[in-house]
């Protein structure tokens, strides 16, 4: 049955492809004509997907602006266009229209599988509801803070701001952070995030602007690990190297015992160091602790280099799951649960990653409310946490 429906629907499409080659029509086709309502089919495609969330802000933004700049070259592509000849290569049409039908109908019969949906779609299912889901929950939330006469909790403006991020709307998050940002109650946090946002719809950026925000984050904190990252790479932008190492490092110094960020300002640092002509830095110079941790041998990170990705996948989770079984043994290593957390996070394992922080906080719970790590293990938490 669906062979024959599949044999009628070639049929009609070929009959559109010969209906042209009978009547024989020689009316000259100026090919550039064509052009601009294909490309002008092209946006209204990339808008309705938009529209029904199958894409992002950014990469409908993307897409249009690439066919707009097809449709101008389109149309600086001169006057006079090119005719099409209604006579070149009518021999190859007619066995075009005839043979590639045939051939497909013959190939599917054979090889093809209609009885089975197609799973790649089917997979994506699920996460388009979820993707909708929280579509809608956004916006509602959104509808609730711009209703209330206070302008709505800062709370909540965070995470909407956040909510945005993740879901790659920065321009919404920013607004969002901005919202708080105007208020008496911003923290360093605030700006921080605002200045994340802006720098990530600028494609990595850091704009006049995103260095305001930076300023104010470091400014009222200035331990603020993420607001003295993006102030090294405002310098670096600038062209001021030198200076973004030595602030990347000196925050390195400051550091007491492993925290999450310390991987990125070591990254961060040898990337410019490297340019520099500076010796590179090592993690382990500055959370020591890292070194008695179990983890890859130089043999073992050879050997990752030549695995595939599958098994490379095991390999990490197996450096974890050692340290996962030291641990047990060792439950008093506070900078050990940290590192777990942070790795179970990188992972993807939010479940695994909360248990571990929390072990930290119990551990917390009897050192000094100034150690810095109480801040990183609370942010690290609400946010596996929302």
């Amino acid at each position: 049955m669906i062979i024959a429906w599949m044999g009628l629907l070639a049929a009609i499409s070929v009959g559109f492809v010969i209906w042209p080659l009978v009547r024989k029509n020689n009316k000259p086709l100026v090919i550039e004509d064509t052009t601009p309502a294909v490309l002008v089919d092209q946006l209204d495609e990339v808008q309705r997907d938009l529209d029904r969330n199958l894409i992002s802000k950014t990469e409908a933004n993307a897409a249009q602006l690439e066919i707009k700049r097809r449709m101008l070259t389109a149309a600086r592509r001169g006057a006079p266009g090119r005719i099409a000849d209604g006579g070149t290569g009518r021999g190859l049409l007619w066995s075009s229209a005839l043979f590639v039908p045939a051939a497909a109908i013959a190939y599917y019969a054979l090889m093809g599988s209609p009885e089975i949906s197609s799973l790649a779609y089917a997979d994506r299912q699920a996460e388009r509801a979820e993707r909708q889901k929280i579509v809608e929950i956004t916006d509602k939330l959104y509808a609730r803070l711009t209703s209330e006469p206070d302008g709505g909790a800062s709370e909540g403006w965070m995470l909407l701001g956040q909510t945005y991020y993740r879901m790659g709307d920065f321009d919404r998050a920013v607004e969002a952070f901005e919202t708080v940002a105007e208020r008496a109650d911003a923290t360093s946090a605030t700006y921080s995030m605002l200045a994340e946002a802006l720098v990530s719809a600028e494609q990595g950026i850091v704009t006049p602007k995103a260095e305001t925000a930076i300023d104010r984050a470091v400014v009222l904190d200035p331990s603020n690990p993420a607001g003295i990252f993006y102030k090294s790479l405002a310098l670096s932008q600038r062209g001021e190297e030198p200076a973004a190492h030595d602030l990347l490092v000196s925050q390195l110094d400051t550091a007491d015992g492993f925290a999450p960020w310390m991987e990125a300002f070591v990254a961060q640092a040898n990337s410019i160091g490297e340019k520099l002509g500076r010796d590179r830095v090592s993690l382990t110079d500055y959370a020591p602790v890292v070194a008695d941790a179990p983890g890859p041998t130089e043999e073992d990170v050879a050997a990752a280099e030549e695995m595939s990705g599958q098994d490379r996948a095991e390999f990490i989770r197996s450096m974890v799951g050692r340290l996962a079984t030291r641990l047990q043994n060792a439950p008093d290593d506070l900078d050990g649960w940290l590192r777990l957390g942070n790795a179970y996070t990188v992972l993807g394992e939010t479940d695994q990653a909360i248990e571990a922080l929390k072990m930290a906080e119990k551990l917390l719970a009897s050192l000094s409310s100034d150690d810095p790590r109480h801040k990183l293990v609370d942010q690290a938490l609400s946010e596996l946490q929302e």
